[in-house]
């Protein structure tokens, strides 16, 4: 039967495309056919509509019998058809029309049958009972438990690591130390430079807002001085370096793991926290002071730039700076680092190695290991300030 015999049921839904697709729609016995000729290809972007089947369902007075097919007249189809087939059966099904399925040739047939035969899954997040109260309460202490026996169980090995070191039997490369603290250390200037300088800016302006009204603007030394020094250079280092350094530790030892190498380290003998986690604490350590230092200086050269916009000279804010800052001010921010520095690489490190076998579990170790790090060095901070006030420093 040619296309052009027939009678279209309705003349707006035939038609032929640039790409050569025809559709052609008539009522044979009760039933809708759809007469499909030439290419049916993704490539052709204005091929003929599945809502023209669509609307022949609801120009008719009754529904079709059935839905059949004359496909003899395509010479060459691809996922388009299928597409095309697949939306006409969605619309059979909505008004609980038969499909002619026999009328289809073979490949689409198999195709169209394969991809209605799977249902759509509407939910596909898991079923979770809910619990009561208590069982909840009972969860939730579990886990904490098992949390807290995990970081006491990475906390010891770390600590008979850090005892074969100084006793010299820890298996580790001094190169891999090397390499980690330039990358926490030197790479890290820029952004703490920033950091340290606009800090300084905030709390000179912060103080000038306070001490102009009393004529004492050259406190702001006194202000920048023993805030950075005690207190905000360690901690805002302690910052940055938690989100830039303790992340890069979580996701370094958890793409390790979901590689399986941490557990080729253990097959070859070696500990994975010698040989992978030491050396990262190592470098941390040892570099964390030196940029609590740089930051120091930083932050109180920005204090300086605003004292001097403010009118005061360079020499009376030096002057006043060193009066202010003694040894033992400056002794509780270098303690401080140390402490905050072995917090970043723990914690971060300890993410990593908990991390699970997947590239998501890569990215929730990383998420972890910042907020961790941040929250650890708030609670030490304010444990340090309870001890330093008690020993009167």
């Amino acid at each position: 039967m040619s296309l052009s015999s027939l009678n279209p049921f309705r003349v707006k839904s035939v038609g032929k495309t640039t790409a050569g697709e025809t559709l052609v729609i008539s009522r044979e016995d009760g039933a809708l056919c759809l007469h499909l000729a030439g290419k049916w290809v993704l490539e052709a972007v204005d091929r003929p509509s599945p809502t023209l089947v669509r609307d022949e369902f609801a120009k008719g007075e009754s529904l079709p019998s059935a839905m059949r097919f004359d496909l003899t007249g395509v010479t060459s189809y691809d996922t388009a058809l299928i597409t095309f087939l697949l939306k006409c059966h969605d619309f059979c099904a909505a008004t609980k029309t038969p499909f002619d399925f026999d009328s289809l040739p073979e490949g689409p047939r198999k195709l169209l049958r394969l991809a209605t035969s799977v249902s759509v899954v509407e939910d596909v997040m898991p079923h979770v009972p809910k619990l009561s109260f208590l069982a909840a309460v009972g969860v939730r202490t579990r886990d904490a438990m098992e949390e807290a026996m995990d970081v006491f169980r990475f906390l010891g090995d770390c600590t008979i690591a850090i005892a074969r070191f100084f006793t010299g039997r820890a298996r580790f490369r001094w190169s891999d130390v090397w390499l980690e603290m330039q990358h926490c250390g030197a790479d890290a200037l820029p952004i703490v430079t920033l950091i340290a300088f606009l800090m300084g800016l905030i709390l000179a302006y912060v103080g000038a807002v306070t001490l102009r009204p009393y004529g004492g603007l050259i406190f702001i030394a006194n202000l920048v001085g023993l805030a950075m020094v005690r207190e905000m250079s360690s901690m805002m280092t302690g910052v940055v370096m938690s989100g830039r350094t303790g992340a890069a530790f979580a996701a370094q030892l958890g793409t390790m793991k979901v590689a399986e190498e941490i557990s080729a380290l253990r097959t070859m003998g070696l500990s994975p926290i010698e040989y992978l986690v030491l050396p990262r604490m190592i470098a941390l350590f040892l570099m964390f002071p030196l940029l609590t230092l740089y930051t120091n200086f930083i932050g109180m050269f920005g204090g300086l730039v605003v004292g001097m916009s403010m009118g005061l000279s360079s020499s009376q804010f030096i002057h006043q700076l060193t009066s202010a800052v003694d040894l033992t001010n400056f002794s509780v921010g270098m303690i401080k680092s140390l402490v905050f520095g072995l917090i970043v690489a723990a914690t971060g490190c300890h993410r990593g190695m908990q991390c699970g076998n997947s590239s998501a579990a890569v990215g929730l170790a990383t998420t972890r290991a910042v907020v961790s790090g941040i929250v650890c060095m708030v609670v030490a901070d304010a444990i340090f300030a309870v001890i330093f006030n008690t020993l009167k420093m």
